[in-house]
């Protein structure tokens, strides 16, 4: 009797998700957020990239922020034919200049603009362009109008914490990361192939 209702049950949720897969007709690129203060927003989006590299898709990939130490996604992911663009200042409170920090900003989104409109790209990841934004260094019409004017089928990810609104009511995904705990709270140091 346990088994019969369990099989009605799954059988019902079977056919509400085949339903919604029917449902789904449109085929195009997507444009996914991952914003939120919690750890994760860059390590999924790069297991997308991943995901995408395995599947004989091309990627790009611009990383605001970030600066030039190790990074384990670059080097795996260059392997396999993934460009990389780094922005060069790192974290903005190490520069503490915000002409260099706009300035270094603008140059690698050149490179983004450059991807952003490359039909053979499939996924562009733009890591940490949230705060470009909100820190005035790209303006958010320009970012905008990149992303409206791309081609069909590429998709693109946004990460950073405070993604703009307009941002996330454009895109087709968002997910928020929240912080429930942290090891670098607890005073744990930061690990190679772990953290970064």
């Amino acid at each position: 009797m346990h088994d019969d209702r369990h099989q009605q049950r799954q059988q019902r949720l079977k056919e509400q998700v085949d339903a919604r897969i029917a449902a789904a007709t449109d085929t195009r690129g997507v444009l996914m957020v991952f914003t939120g203060n919690g750890k994760g927003k860059t390590t999924a989006a790069f297991g997308t990239a991943l995901r995408a590299v395995g599947h004989g898709k091309r990627v790009g990939v611009i990383q605001f922020i970030k600066g030039e130490w190790p990074n384990g996604e670059r080097n795996l992911l260059e392997q396999h034919g993934v460009e990389f663009q780094v922005m060069a200042t790192g974290f903005t409170w190490e520069t503490q200049s915000r002409a260099v920090d706009t300035a270094a900003c603008l140059a690698v989104w050149q490179h983004a603009r450059r991807m952003l409109a490359d039909a053979s790209l499939d996924l562009v990841l733009l890591d940490e362009i949230t705060y470009m934004v909100s820190m005035d260094y790209l303006p958010l019409e320009e970012l905008e109008q990149a992303l409206r004017a791309r081609p069909a089928h590429q998709s693109v990810i946004l990460t950073g914490r405070g993604c703009h609104r307009a941002l996330t009511e454009m895109a087709d995904t968002v997910t928020e990361m929240r912080p429930v705990k942290h090891a670098f709270d607890a005073g744990i140091q930061a690990q190679q192939g772990i953290d970064w």
